[in-house]
Order: C-alpha cells, then structure tokens, then sequence
C-alpha cells in the first residue's frame, strides 16, 4: 500500500466528528493492507509508530525539509523500514544521520505525505482515530464482534498484537490471547468527574481510593519468579529491586496486581512525579538510589490468582482477593461510601498529605483493561496560572489553517521577559482557535515553518495538574497536562502570574 492511500485516509477521518464513519474509514483501509503493512499502519493511524521512540527532536525535522514530490510513490512499508534506520541510529553524528535518512525520505514525499510525516514523529498527529474507535474498525474488518476484539487486546497489552492475527484469521486468530503470567495486561483507566458529588452521582456507593503521582505498575509473580512492568509494558524489575522483594515475599504462589510505585520523604508525603522518577532513568546507579529514593508500592487491583484470572470479577471481590494477601501498609488507602460529606473529607485528607486526589470505582464492576470507562472516575484538584502566550504553532488536520498549540510564559521578574512553561493545544474550542489565530497574528513579530512568534501580550488562564522538572525549556520547569480554560482580555502582560510564583507552586522557592 501506498503512503498515500493511509494519508488520505487520515485527512478524511479528520474532516469528520461521525464515529461510525471515522469506523468505517478505517475498517476500509485495514482490509485493503497486505499482512506485513498491518502493524505499522495500525500504528501510524494511532499516532504513533511501531518502533516507539526513535530520538527524532523538532530541530531535526525542522531541518530535514525538502521540496515535495510532484506525485505520490512511497510504499508503506519503506517509511517502516526508514523508522527502524533512524531508531538503530546512535553516537557521534547521530543527528546528520538522521537528518540525511529523513530528508531522502521527505524528497520523495508529496507535501500532504510531508506534513503527515513531520506530525507523525513529532507526536503531533491528532486525527481522531482513537484507541476505541480503531478497535471498533479492527472487529468490523475482521468481522470479529467489539467486545472479543476488546478482550484480546486488553490481554495482548496492545492492539497491534492482535490486529494482524485478527485480520488473517479471523476470531480463531485471536485464541492465542488470554491473560498469561508475564505477559503484562493493558491497565484500566479512568475518566474525569469534576468532584465527589458527581462521582457518587453516577457511581452510587463506590470504593474512594487515594489517587497516587507515581508510576503505575503492574507486578507478576509465579513462585519466586516476579516481574514489574510499567505502564508501557517494559520490564522495569531491575530498577526497583526492592518492590520486586516485597511481591516475591506474598503468600499467594501466582498473582498479577496492579498498582503505583512512589517514593515518600521523611514525613510519609510523595515527593514530586519527577523526583520519584529518577528510578527509572537510562542510567541507574540503583545501590545507591535504593538508599536515597526507596519506592514504595501500593497496591489497588488483582487481575488473577493462584492460576485463575479474576479480572472478570467484581471490584468489591478483587478488592477483598487483594486484601487477603498484601500487608495493609502496601494497600491503597481506601473507604467506601455514598456519602459526599465523608467522600469529601477523605478527598480533602488525601490532598493535605500531598497526593493527587481520588478515584472512586463501581464496586460491581469487571476489570476493563486498556479502556477509559465511566466505572473508574478520577477526582483531582487542578490549578491555574495566568499565563502569557509567547508563540503559536499552525495546527494539524482539523485545526489546519488555525494557530493552535500555544507557548506559555510566566512573567520573570528576575532576569526579565517571560520563562517558557511548555506549551498546549488542548481545552480550545473552535471558536477559541478562531479567534486566537486571528489576535496572534496582529502580534506576529516572526515565524518559521511551523510557529508564529508575537509579542507577549496576550493573556490565558491554564489549568494544570503539576509542575515537574524539564530540561527541554530553559526554565527547567513544565506544567504537566495544561489546557486552556479561557483567555484573559482583561489582564495585561504585567499582570500575568510571575516565575517565582511557579517556583513557589513546584517547592523550589
């Protein structure tokens, strides 16, 4: 197949809000694939690539521009074998290397394959082909039902396992996919409610537990083989030595748990995301990390025991499976109620002791693992920071045409101008995106390929959830998963909130 071909199917997906026809495009597309092609097209219609990270910077594809190609001709397959090139590239002169395949790859590339390439590997790339509509499209072109699509790729950990497997043979295909001790099923995950009153307004009476700013992961143990693997389903054992001892010493023989690791100071309270982090950085020196970041796991799920999968099991029985078997001191703290006065409390006690807020369960409900269901509601306390938008980037596929990603700067009263925070394309409307790209460009004081920078002056209010530590911005400082919550016309630049005040919020100052 084509580049082309899976690019125009990208456009129309993007030009349409219909769930079932971004399915239907989709499903189309896959059946027409050749075996070899499933993978990384499932991949690429994902937004992402089969190879994971391949240490492709902005400043890499920026440079690596060529003139488009008249008339499309590159095969699906080639862009895959280029990938797997540039993720085998390292050391001395790596970026030209990079930059060289790169550029004899986009020479042949028309500009909409381009500009779908440089969103691609930039993580750009917003389409709408989301996980639950690609599996929606995977069960219609295999004529395989959702929920057994579903199901398989829960326990495979990803939908590109189970998408060749489906499409050649079917739902006979799919059998070699049940839950398998360390083989590490995709987590549930959960969605947002505003606060407690909402979250026992559509739960009832749901199990409230601690929400954690660690790392989540999942543990295995078959008799005194245990392995952790993270969120992205690596095996991060050898990093955290001291979680695997504490799953080995379990009474149960086989168990998979599900949970997060963090590390506590001196008082019992998490130290930040990033801190916590450092356990599983490239270069581990893990003796002496053991001594100065010690990780504790709490424990949330069971998903099978003693040789049976209980992950079909209700909350309220998995729970108790947990309990049966792990100190409580490695439990997540925990209460159950229909109460929003109690539920409040308990929120108002997990953030006094510096986590992140709540998740409240359904006590009825089966694990759904790799799906985002309304079974799992998260409660959190976000923040917000007037900020200063110091540049734009053109937008992709749908917010073509329109500035969207936006830079943020908090006022330096220091050293002067704004520090960068990172920047956000998210919580903008479309009449937010008209109406910014519109105000931006009277501010326009440069631009290059990609961005429009302007003169500081206009203002937003962003909601955050955290400030970690970043050494992609010269602040050293980023806000984690900030959204626009609304522009500020009121506010001037110099009323904008200040650096130090970040600082001050992330426990620097």
């Amino acid at each position: 197949m084509l580049l082309a071909d899976l690019v125009d199917t990208s456009r129309r997906i993007t030009a349409t809000s219909k769930r079932l026809e971004k399915t239907s495009l989709l499903a189309a597309l896959l059946k027409r694939l050749q075996p070899d092609e499933v993978e990384p097209a499932v991949a690429f219609l994902s937004g992402a690539t089969r190879q994971g990270r391949i240490g492709i910077g902005f400043a890499t594809l920026r440079n690596a521009g060529a003139p488009p190609a008249e008339t499309p001709g590159i095969e699906l397959l080639e862009v895959d074998r280029v990938l797997d090139r540039l993720a085998e590239v390292k050391g001395s002169g790596s970026e030209q290397r990079k930059r060289e395949l790169l550029n004899r790859l986009f020479m042949r590339a028309t500009s909409s394959e381009q500009q779908f390439l440089v969103a691609l590997l930039g993580g750009e790339l917003r389409q709408g082909a989301l996980e639950g509509i690609m599996l929606d499209a995977l069960a219609q072109a295999a004529g395989i039902s959702a929920a057994r699509i579903r199901r398989a790729a829960m326990l495979a950990g990803s939908i590109r396992a189970i998408a060749r497997p489906a499409l050649e043979n079917g739902e006979p295909g799919l059998s070699q996919f049940d839950i398998q001790l360390f083989r590490p099923v995709q987590p549930m995950l959960a969605q947002t409610a505003e606060d407690v009153t909402e979250a026992l307004g559509a739960l009832g009476e749901a199990a409230l537990e601690y929400k954690f700013d660690g790392a989540r992961v999942q543990a295995h143990k078959s008799g005194d083989e245990v392995k952790i693997f993270s969120r992205g389903s690596n095996d991060v054992s050898a990093a955290i030595p001291e979680v695997v001892q504490a799953v080995r010493s379990l009474p149960a023989k086989d168990v998979i748990l599900d949970g997060e690791v963090l590390s506590l100071d001196a008082q019992g309270r998490p130290r930040p995301f990033q801190v916590s982090m450092r356990r599983f950085g490239r270069r581990l020196d893990v003796d002496r990390l053991l001594d100065e970041l010690p990780m504790v796991p709490f424990w949330f799920d069971a998903l099978y025991l003693d040789s049976a999968p209980i992950l079909d099991e209700p909350q309220v029985k998995r729970f108790a499976a947990l309990n049966a078997i792990v100190p409580p001191d490695n439990i997540v703290p925990h209460i159950v109620t229909a109460n929003s006065s109690e539920a409040a409390n308990f929120l108002g006690q997990a953030l006094r002791q510096g986590h992140e807020g709540l998740m409240a369960k359904a006590r009825n409900a089966a694990y759904a693992a790799g799906a985002r269901g309304q079974s799992w509601l998260k409660i959190k306390q976000a923040r917000t920071l007037d900020l200063v938008i110091l540049a734009a980037e053109w937008g992709n596929g749908r917010r073509r045409g329109w500035l969207s990603n936006l830079h943020l700067g908090a006022r330096d009263t220091v050293k002067g101008g704004f520090a960068m925070l990172g920047k956000t394309f998210k919580g903008l409307t479309d009449e937010m995106l008209a109406w910014q790209t519109q105000e931006l460009l009277k501010l326009e004081v440069a631009r290059d390929s990609y961005t429009v920078y302007v003169e500081p002056k206009l203002v937003a209010e962003i909601v955050f959830n955290e400030i970690q530590a970043s050494p992609r911005y010269e602040s050293g400082l980023a806000l984690r998963f900030a959204r626009v919550k609304r522009y500020r016309p009121d506010k001037s630049a110099q009323e904008a909130d200040t650096f130090q005040t970040v600082q001050e919020l992330a426990g620097i100052l």
